[in-house]
């Protein structure tokens, strides 16, 4: 709303400064402040709320160190983490862009997901919450959602660069011979197309174009995209909600995450860059920094209240969107296949209660009970098991998380 106010002003006025309005940079900066106020100073008035409702967390008797004292803690602390990003992107992002349009859909849709199976937990007093099947069809249907407005809209494409190379010489003055001379490769121009290209990490020059599953048949090769971008989705969203188990874990961990999405959208966006970077440009994308900022915000600022001893826990409410908000992002930059190193730590959360659960049929079946590889599953509950506190593990997943990030970023330079 503000990015149009200013627009405005800058077109039809004669005020000055009207145009910093119209800055990614500026407004990414603002989106980020006003997230971390709303959580911190908004967020201790919803807490309280919560807390006279006796919207607590009911707490399972797992036999881990301390984890009863945590009973009646607050929880769907995800409506600030909602708010803390919706309400700035409002403010400061151009909603006329489709990106954008597209992930506050997406905020919504995935905290009313959450949000269900919260209530149905904590007013229904059904500790499984919503059913899992349900769960699936909300996720498949923002999956739908996201692959048919990639396919559908116009506004989404990816622009072909075509370039021209220059060659300069270094002449002597003396003698006028030529002592050097060097090439320069410059864009001279883009061609918008509709592409179901995806960027293939850690080859250079490699990009993976989903018609090649399909024979060249693009009707075809767009359906396997929205599959891709439900399996996606799912994944990540799932992924991210075994995490949310100890406090500040999930919290702390996406913030790198959400800070290297907003990184590479903003290098996505800009031709100069991608071309430097040597990766694919896709026009519009560079808005979608200030999502990232008011994302990455919103999580800091409830670590203020989610950090040990937790004062509020996030629920479904917000691990669902967590996980669901930064698929969707990738699948927008076309990153996709980075998630599962970027991800890394959602990826062995995940793994980890396969195993467990299928290593644990397994040996039921073969030897008539049921044999565990680790103490408990996710394999956070694991190390709690094994004696550490809490905040070392949150810290050491945090620490592990920050090297995943660095690591995807390096990815840029190697192709």
């Amino acid at each position: 709303m503000l990015y149009w106010l200013f627009k405005y002003l800058n077109e039809h006025t004669d005020l000055p400064g009207m145009r910093i309005g119209e800055y990614i940079s500026f407004r990414s900066a603002a989106a980020i402040i006003l997230s971390l106020l709303i959580t911190i100073v908004v967020g201790k008035h919803i807490i309280k709320f919560l807390r006279r409702q006796q919207i607590g967390e009911e707490i399972r008797d797992l036999g881990l160190e301390g984890q009863l004292q945590k009973r009646g803690t607050p929880t769907m602390g995800g409506i600030i983490i909602i708010l803390a990003i919706v309400i700035p992107v409002l403010l400061f992002g151009n909603l006329g862009n489709v990106y954008t349009q597209l992930m506050l859909i997406s905020t919504l849709w995935l905290g009313l997901l959450g949000g269900m199976d919260d209530y149905i937990k904590v007013f229904r007093h059904k500790k499984e919450g919503l059913k899992g099947k349900f769960k699936i069809v909300g996720q498949v249907g923002l999956g739908i959602i996201v692959g048919t407005t990639m396919w559908l809209s116009e506004d989404i494409v990816v622009r072909e660069k075509s370039f021209e190379t220059y060659t300069y010489t270094i002449t002597d003055n003396k003698t006028g011979e030529v002592v050097d001379s060097y090439t320069e490769r410059r864009v001279i121009s883009t061609t918008p197309e509709k592409s179901l290209t995806t960027s293939i990490p850690f080859l250079k020059n490699t990009e993976l174009n989903y018609n090649l599953f399909t024979a060249g048949n693009d009707t075809l090769a767009w359906l396997l995209y929205i599959v891709v971008a439900i399996f996606v989705i799912t994944a990540v969203s799932n992924g991210a909600n075994l995490t949310d188990g100890i406090d500040g874990l999930l919290t702390g961990v996406s913030v790198p995450i959400v800070i290297v999405l907003g990184a590479l959208a903003y290098l996505s966006g800009h031709i100069i860059y991608s071309d430097y970077l040597n990766i694919m440009y896709i026009p519009d994308s560079g808005e979608l920094l200030i999502f990232a900022a008011a994302f990455a915000g919103a999580l800091v600022g409830f670590l203020w209240y989610n950090s040990f001893p937790a004062q509020v826990f996030m629920g479904d409410t917000g691990s669902l969107t967590i996980g669901g908000l930064i698929a969707v992002f990738a699948l927008c930059i076309r990153k996709e296949l980075l998630l599962p190193l970027l991800c890394g730590v959602f990826l062995v959360e995940a793994l980890s209660v396969m195993v467990q659960v299928g290593y644990f049929k397994y040996t039921k079946r073969k030897y008539g009970e049921g044999r565990r590889i680790l103490l408990m599953s996710p394999i956070h509950h694991h190390y709690q098991k094994k004696g550490l506190f809490e905040t070392k593990i949150m810290m050491r997943f945090f620490i592990i998380s920050l090297i995943l990030s660095a690591l995807t970023l390096v990815t840029l330079k190697i192709q």
